[in-house]
């Protein structure tokens, strides 16, 4: 793979920035947002004053513990507009979650909101290794979910020639791919996959390819699935984090350099990771669930916002703001099975450590004579493999999970294709127990 390093002189400044400067400017920022928000959305007027505390309250950054947590149904209460701090006619745009379990958590950017967005993409795809001039292919998904216009504002905000072909028509992918030659792909890790079943059943060779880097978001994945990845299409593959409650993809992003979890941008979102039973912060390097609160957000700011997700905050490497540990679960896909906390992520470990299996997978929960059932449905690698293989495979991903997790499970090895595809955020898990 190439040395994709970008210069230092082509970073900007406050990457590099002493923790005093980064901090000072956290400090000014936060208190502005606090107050943005108290002053404009009756919600958090309401929350504040609940709590008894004022953002005139906030004297240092440890101060903001002080204040109240955001949460999803927060959101879906003040459905669609109420969360807005300014007026609906000053929001350009408009996002919104799918709203399959409930009301859509909805979303607003001023022509502000959606420059410093763009932006913060366009540094994400600079850490990645991608240039002004390159070409990038984006396959997230392109509408309400903020993964294809986040990734399309970014690109050509950083200069590049973007290709917006979103999810779907995943054979004509392989063709742009190789038509276009991009040297950048933006999609989401399980449909990553899906474009390299697609090279194989066309027998073209994906190392053969322009790709260079991939940038992969919008669901948890494990570095044994990057390895996957880049051995498969040699290239780069990293990280982007970001949710649409915070502002969408950007909020954070892996370097290509160091590849160790994904630097948050600080300047713009300020980070706590908190003991998720009793929400008390815990200190740097100690897992907990992830918050975040906006900086810098006109139309939707968000404060304390509880994201579900399960890292811990690290030191800057590649750049002086933190990192976070890659996201590998989050509390709410947690499976709790007779006892054991199980995450998908830990599933796909083991999974991508048996060379006759592919790496797909699906996860069905039943429930029999009132004991809870895990199946692993898989698919094996090689479509001539024989039944003898198939059972042997199913054997050691059984014992591989047994060992790792600790869990008894049933694995389902069925021929290439037999698990269901994603075009954007792969459901791992069908919980079919009875709703009692």
């Amino acid at each position: 793979m190439k040395d994709l390093t970008p210069s230092r002189a082509s970073l900007d400044p406050i990457e590099i920035a002493s923790r005093d400067e980064i901090s000072a400017l956290q400090l000014q920022r936060l208190r502005w947002s606090l107050n943005h928000a108290y002053t404009n959305v009756n919600h958090y007027k309401k929350a504040f004053d609940k709590a008894g505390v004022h953002p005139d309250d906030l004297k240092s950054l440890d101060d903001l513990s002080k204040f109240p947590f955001t949460v999803k149904s927060d959101l879906r209460d003040n459905y669609p507009f109420e969360m807005f701090a300014v007026p609906r006619e000053q929001v350009a745009r408009i996002h919104a979650s799918s709203g399959t379990t409930g009301k859509p958590t909805v979303v607003g950017y001023t022509a502000a909101d959606i420059e410093n967005w763009a932006t913060l993409v366009a540094r994400s795809m600079r850490a990645s290794g991608t240039k002004p001039g390159d070409a990038v292919h984006v396959a997230y998904g392109y509408g309400l979910f903020t993964g294809g216009l986040g990734a399309h504002y970014g690109a050509e905000k950083l200069g590049c020639t973007v290709i917006p072909v979103s999810g779907g028509m995943t054979e004509r992918q392989v063709t742009l791919i190789n038509d276009f030659k991009p040297s950048t792909i933006m999609v989401t890790p399980s449909y990553a996959l899906s474009i390299l079943d697609a090279f194989n059943a066309q027998n073209i060779d994906p190392r053969d390819t322009s790709l260079d880097v991939g940038i992969f978001g919008a669901e948890p994945w494990t570095n044994a699935m990057r390895e996957e990845i880049e051995n498969a299409f040699d290239m780069h593959a990293v990280d982007i984090y970001g949710l649409s409650e915070v502002m969408g993809p950007g909020v954070a992003n892996e370097c290509v350099e160091s590849k160790d979890g994904p630097t948050i941008w600080e300047d713009h979102f300020y980070p706590e990771v908190i003991n998720p039973d009793t929400g008390e912060p815990v200190a740097d390097g100690e897992q907990g669930e992830l918050v975040f609160t906006s900086l810098t957000k006109e139309a939707f700011p968000i404060i304390r916002y509880r994201t579900r997700d399960l890292t811990r905050l690290l030191p800057g490497t590649a750049r002086s703001m933190r990192r976070m540990e890659k996201i590998t679960g989050r509390s709410d896909d947690m499976i709790i099975l007779r006892g054991v906390n199980v995450f998908p992520t830990q599933i796909e470990e083991q999974l991508m450590r048996v060379e006759a299996l592919a790496p797909h997978f699906q996860i069905e929960l039943t429930r029999d004579n009132r004991l809870d059932m895990m199946t692993i449905h898989t698919e094996c690698a090689d479509a001539a493999a024989v039944q003898s293989t198939m059972d042997e495979a199913a054997s050691k991903l059984t014992r591989l999970i047994k060992d790792a997790v600790g869990i008894s499970t049933v694995v389902k090895v069925a021929s290439p294709g037999a698990v269901a595809r994603s075009q954007g955020k792969a459901v791992r898990t069908v919980d079919n127990r009875p709703k009692d």
